[in-house]
């Protein structure tokens, strides 16, 4: 036999177990609406809890100053160069492929990957690593800056 009820909804109780009928009313129990009090009687929570809340905190560079690279690895550049000619998007120099790829939405080449073409590359920016393994395969690079790895 069961002793309590199955279910607990307060039926007829009017405050459902808060107490007098104003202390489950509006905000006065959370201590203001929303994100109050943080600097006034919520201090000790904003100091234990979230003590970077105020103030300012580092630095914002101008956006003229950051560049968002895009970039490419040569091993990625040497599979895509031979799909980049049929497009039309690359020409041949002789026996070497020429890619431009500021044309292509890139803006700086890395080292990663194997090169087996002979390939031209216009380019921004490339690390010292992409152009020597360009230039093992005969190719060059013809870039505005080059970049030591970590940089």
């Amino acid at each position: 036999m069961r002793r309590e009820k199955k279910s607990r909804a307060y039926r007829g109780s009017r405050t459902h177990g808060w107490g007098r009928v104003g202390q489950h009313r509006k905000s006065g129990s959370r201590g203001g609406r929303g994100l109050v009090g943080y600097h006034k009687h919520k201090w000790s929570w904003t100091v234990k809890y979230a003590p970077d809340w105020y103030g300012k905190h580092g630095f914002t560079r101008h956006p003229s100053l950051v560049v968002e690279y895009r970039t490419i690895n040569v091993g990625q550049l040497d599979a895509e160069v031979e799909e980049f000619f049929r497009k039309g998007l690359a020409s041949r120099e002789g026996d070497a492929y020429v890619v431009d790829l500021t044309q292509l939405g890139f803006n700086k080449l890395t080292g990663s990957g194997q090169v087996r073409n002979k390939i031209i590359v216009k380019v921004p920016v490339a690390t010292k690593r992409a152009i020597s393994k360009i230039e093992a395969q005969g190719g060059r690079v013809e870039v505005a800056k080059t970049q030591e790895a970590g940089e």
